[in-house]
């Protein structure tokens, strides 16, 4: 994976991780920074510069680590090895914490992140259930640091709970041969190829995840798949009926019958349209105002009515093309 320059906490590389990230790009300007948190050359970048400020690798030390609880798929949502991502997801909401500042960010102090989460799934009264991935993409972030071949062996060894992260990518090749002991959950995010092209931009195509999804679950993972989020473009209910046809055809027998689905619509924000006015002018507009209305300070979301047409269109068409795997939550 190409970066043009890497931002440095000199901290950073009293961390075997960092020292390794060091090597790995010796041939890279690397230009000190005081906190990951405030680089101020690039967050006076004009929005326009969006694609540019991605090309850069931010490496620092985690320095928080609260812990969220989560009523879906895990107990917790937990800060973990990485935040922000490479691709440029048109809806992303990362964008809405970090504004035009979502490039990668790596955090070396892996050791210390994983054995909070084994502390505190020890002092549980029963097993956790931890997402550990809804800062970052770690399927892409692997194939910089390795960091989910460390966390998913050693938490097979020490955890009593479970781990889970989604991802947007297909290189899971590292994670086939790992003893994880069904202790990591992997879900996979769909969406039909087309939004995939136009939307979802740098992430991998969708026969990719399928075959990537199939794979893990054939490797003795537990697995899910997202159908997220639904964009509702003008012919989303064409696109989303074939999206789950082809689901239906090329997900495996293993999938359909012991994976489960998440559903989420998408939310968008001011933030993200002004970025994407400016740093994609000729890119799918996805604020509509005869399907959205406002949800909170800055953010829309489709209105209630739409969204309960959508809602019933999709598990009828899940309930006739992949009748065994269940719908957790649709949101």
């Amino acid at each position: 994976m190409g970066f043009d320059a890497v931002y440095y906490e000199p901290a950073a590389l009293h961390y075997e991780l960092g020292k390794m990230l060091q090597a790995k790009y010796e041939s890279l300007p690397w230009i000190e920074i005081e906190s990951h948190n405030r680089i101020p050359e690039l967050t006076a970048s004009e929005n326009r510069d969006f694609p540019k400020l991605k090309q850069h690798l931010i490496i620092g030390v985690r320095k928080t680590h609260k812990y969220v609880p989560n009523y879906k798929v895990s107990d917790w949502l937990v800060p973990y090895t990485s935040s922000g991502c490479r691709a440029m997801c048109l809806y992303c909401y990362l964008v809405c914490n970090y504004n035009k500042c979502a490039y990668l960010r790596l955090f070396v102090n892996r050791e210390q992140m994983l054995d909070r989460i084994l502390k505190k799934d020890a002092e549980a009264p029963e097993p956790q259930t931890f997402e550990i991935g809804s800062n970052s993409d770690l399927v892409l972030e692997n194939t910089i640091t390795d960091n989910l071949i460390y966390t998913i062996e050693r938490f097979a060894r020490e955890g009593r709970g479970h781990l889970t992260f989604p991802s947007k990518f297909d290189m899971v090749k590292p994670l086939l041969s790992l003893d994880h002991g069904g202790k990591t959950i992997f879900r996979m995010s769909v969406n039909p190829e087309e939004i995939i092209r136009r939307i979802e931009l740098g992430t991998s195509p969708l026969r990719a995840r399928i075959h990537a999804l199939n794979d893990m679950a054939e490797a003795g993972y537990p697995v899910g798949m997202l159908l997220a989020p639904i964009i509702l473009v003008p012919d989303w209910k064409r696109l989303y009926g074939e999206l789950i046809e082809q689901l239906a055809e090329e997900l495996s027998p293993k999938v359909k019958q012991d994976g489960f689905i998440e559903i989420i619509l998408m939310t968008y924000s001011f933030v993200q349209n002004a970025i994407n006015t400016d740093a994609f002018p000729n890119g799918v507009k996805l604020f509509d105002r005869d399907t959205m209305t406002g949800r909170g300070r800055g953010k829309y979301s489709y209105r209630n009515d739409i969204r309960a047409e959508t809602e019933s269109f999709l598990r009828e068409k899940l309930s006739q093309k992949l009748p065994n795997m269940p719908i957790l939550y649709i949101s």
